[in-house]
This record gives C-alpha cells, structure tokens and sequence, in this order.
C-alpha cells in the first residue's frame, strides 16, 4: 500500500496563502486518484479536491472553489494544494488520501497537516 505524507501546513494570517504538498512512496503510484480532505476540531471530516491521476480531472468542494487549486507532479509522485485567500474557517488538519479505482474507496491516508488560519 502506498504511504503518503503530508506537508506545508503551518499558520498564516487571514487572505494569505499556503501550499501544501502531499508524496507518495514505498511503490509506484497507480491510484486513480488523490484527494485532500480536512477536519475541523469538533467537526466531521470533509472532502476539499480531488484531481484524477493520469488525466487531471478535477472536483472541488463549493467552499473552497476559485480560491484552492489541486495538481499533481507525476514524475515526482507528488500531489499539491494551493491554498489562498484563506479565511478563518479553513483552519482544521488537512489530510491526503488517495482511491485506486474511480468505484474504489479511499483507503490510504497520510498522518495531516495543519493549517491555521488567523483572523
């Protein structure tokens, strides 16, 4: 199974920017494709984006739209998540996840990172 690892959360003032990183190892990456959710304390766990693997399809939560982007860097087995325009409300651990099928569930995970958002 393969291992993913978040990375480049930390705290920034509210209308700034982040970019988080989110690499695979321990085998090729051959899931269809990965996501970022993220979980506010006190709160349910929420899809953010998702970007299909081989094509770059791409899906986004409405509270995020126009102000996240999703990609990916193939040969480096690396998935990103630009953040900006960050609000207070998207404090919360952001996780990467990836799905092996389009039918398939998510079923590896990294450990989070988080983002705190200052007011």
């Amino acid at each position: 199974q393969v291992q993913l690892v978040e990375s480049g959360g930390g705290l920034v003032q509210a209308g700034g920017s982040l970019r988080l990183a989110c690499a695979a190892s321990g085998r090729a990456f051959d899931y269809w494709a990965m996501a970022w959710f993220r979980q506010a304390p006190g709160k349910e766990r929420e899809f953010v984006a998702q970007i299909t693997w081989d094509v770059g399809f791409l899906d986004y939560a409405d509270s995020v739209k126009g102000r996240f982007t999703i990609s990916r860097d193939k040969a480096k087995n690396t998935g990103y998540l630009q953040m900006n325009s960050l609000k207070p409300d998207d404090t919360a651990k952001y996780y990467c996840t990836a799905r092996k099928y389009a039918t398939s569930n998510y079923s590896s995970w990294g450990q989070g990172t988080q983002v705190t958002v200052s007011s």
